[in-house]
């Protein structure tokens, strides 16, 4: 019985055997490792995958294809919302570190990408096919016009690489998009960063990203009686992760 994709679970198939294989190269899978794929859908990823590293955890929101998962022993089926799975706990008893990878539900990507970096010291790194748009803001430098909110909270502790494009005649149906994969491999922890700080810092400069900072992340550093030095001439887009981290590091009491 064929499975009619579920336009509520943001469900695109990749059918591009071409595509597919790139992508199985770009990740590379090997036996031994903890690999999880986040929607697995029709197995698309999921048959190559297991091909390579013979035993593959799955997570899957939706029951009919979960049911059709737990048939095959190789896999390890978590049926559930990934926002609510706990990577570090799979990690633990995996007994290594995981490598996650997935195409994920384009209406819900920003989310599950937040919910992964509070187990980033859990990860190996992160293979993940994306809006091509999302992509180019995670991958983007300081000064391009996609350099945002998204791009400093997830480059503080991830180098993060755009690998491949992909047209939207890859899937079925096709999503409306352009799509691309990202991979992400986590970076050590800086020392003497409030993640929460840095959250609020960020948020509050890219609040207006057109105006200078001295409009936006200026008043904010004077109501917190910050005395240091931190160039408010700028524009959001124009101060590299770094310089973030160290306005951070000087307002930590």
């Amino acid at each position: 019985m064929k499975h009619i994709p579920r336009k509520r679970f943001g469900q695109h198939f990749l059918a591009d055997e071409g595509i597919l294989g790139a992508i199985i190269d770009v990740i590379n899978p090997q036996p031994g490792q903890a690999l999880v794929e986040i929607g697995p859908g029709l197995g698309a990823m999921t048959n190559p995958l297991v091909a390579r590293c013979e035993r593959l955890t799955v997570i899957e929101l939706d029951r009919d294809l979960a049911a059709r998962l737990r048939k095959r022993p190789e896999l390890n089926v978590v049926e559930s919302d990934v926002l609510r799975v706990d990577f570090s706990s799979l990690a633990t008893q995996a007994g290594h570190k995981l490598r996650v990878v997935g195409n994920l539900p384009y209406n819900i990507s920003t989310p599950i990408l937040f919910h992964l970096l509070e187990a980033v010291d859990h990860v190996t790194d992160q293979h993940f096919m994306l809006q091509k748009e999302v992509v180019d803001r995670m991958a983007a430098a300081p000064g391009n016009k996609d350099y945002g909110r998204l791009t400093v909270m997830l480059q503080w502790r991830y180098d993060i690489e755009s690998v491949l494009d992909v047209p939207p005649e890859s899937f079925d149906p096709p999503p409306r998009v352009d799509s691309a994969v990202v991979r992400m491999q986590p970076l050590p922890l800086p020392a003497g960063i409030n993640a929460t700080l840095l959250g609020e810092l960020v948020t509050v400069a890219f609040s207006q990203r057109r105006k200078i900072l001295r409009n936006t992340l200026g008043r904010w550093l004077d109501e917190r009686g910050f005395s240091g030095h931190f160039d408010t001439q700028r524009r959001a887009e124009e101060v590299p992760v770094a310089d973030y981290l160290a306005l951070v590091r000087s307002l930590a009491p």
